[in-house]
């Protein structure tokens, strides 16, 4: 997954804006404004580290002539007291800098670390770990792109790029049936190169969706595991297969050997934990 420069570039900058706002007084008011110095950026705990390219921009944006030197890159994994980058110059612009560099990086490693144990887990088996679009707004593409630093696979990135009919969806359109039978529709009037996934919730609605066929992925929605297998089975090799809805760590193992393609796990981005970084003076 390729950086929008221009994208994030706005982004951080509207970041900065936020935290710096009309100025960073902690730090004019008690450095010199010629005071040159050195941070350096230690790994408090174990993890996969991300988003060293965003340091860098922000610093960057901060101040140009600040000196970046990145000690390690994305989708290393790194101990606790490594040091990851060392950034040398201005030292209020370091202090200015500071705290919006780690907002990116302890969560965008965190999301990559976590994601890491899940792919960990799945080792061995042809079924891949998918993210959702339970993201933070705005932050979307950073975090699907540690996903992808720490392994995972990202499902669609937004409503647009592939078409998912849910039970909303499917209740409001009046049925799976006619629901299948509008999209393709909809597909053909407007010349679209674009996926069909459709969710099912029980037996009846998979032998339905098997039945009326037109779609390329089935989602398996809070199947148990023994379910899924079942469901497997069924479709045989017919559409692609995803499992969603209450999986964890625990579980994961039980549903990739079920056979399914895809497993998605929202909480890879919405309920993870930011690994612990600081931000040290080089006296």
């Amino acid at each position: 997954m390729t950086l929008d420069t221009q994208y994030i570039r706005q982004h951080i900058l509207t970041a900065l804006s936020e935290d710096v706002g009309s100025g960073d007084y902690s730090s004019l008011a008690c450095i010199d404004s010629k005071e040159q110095n050195k941070a350096k950026l230690i790994a408090k705990q174990d993890c996969i580290i991300c988003g060293m390219e965003i340091a860098r921009m922000v610093f960057e944006l901060v101040d140009k002539n600040l000196q970046f030197n990145p000690l390690v890159k994305d989708g290393q994994r790194v101990k606790k007291g490594d040091v990851l980058f060392v950034v040398e110059g201005s030292a209020i612009s370091i202090l200015t800098a500071e705290r919006t560099v780690l907002n990116y990086m302890q969560r965008l490693s965190g999301i990559a670390t976590a994601t890491s144990e899940y792919v960990k887990a799945l080792e061995g088996f042809h079924t891949k770990l998918l993210d959702t679009r339970k993201t933070t707004p705005t932050l979307r593409v950073l975090e699907k792109y540690a996903v992808k630093t720490g392994g995972g696979t990202n499902h669609r990135m937004g409503l647009y790029d592939m078409i998912m009919l849910k039970d909303n969806h499917i209740d409001f359109a009046g049925g799976i049936e006619q629901a299948i039978d509008k999209t393709n529709a909809y597909i053909k009037a407007n010349n679209l190169d674009i996926k069909i996934e459709i969710e099912v919730r029980n037996f009846e609605e998979l032998e339905r969706v098997l039945k009326k066929g037109g779609i390329n992925r089935i989602m398996l929605d809070n199947f148990s595991p023994e379910d899924t297998q079942r469901a497997v089975k069924m479709i045989d090799h017919r559409y692609e297969t995803e499992s969603s809805g209450g999986i964890t760590k625990d579980n994961l193992l039980s549903y990739a050997q079920s056979g399914v393609d895809f497993i998605s796990v929202g909480a890879v981005t919405h309920q993870i934990k930011s690994v612990d970084l600081s931000l040290l003076a080089e006296n």
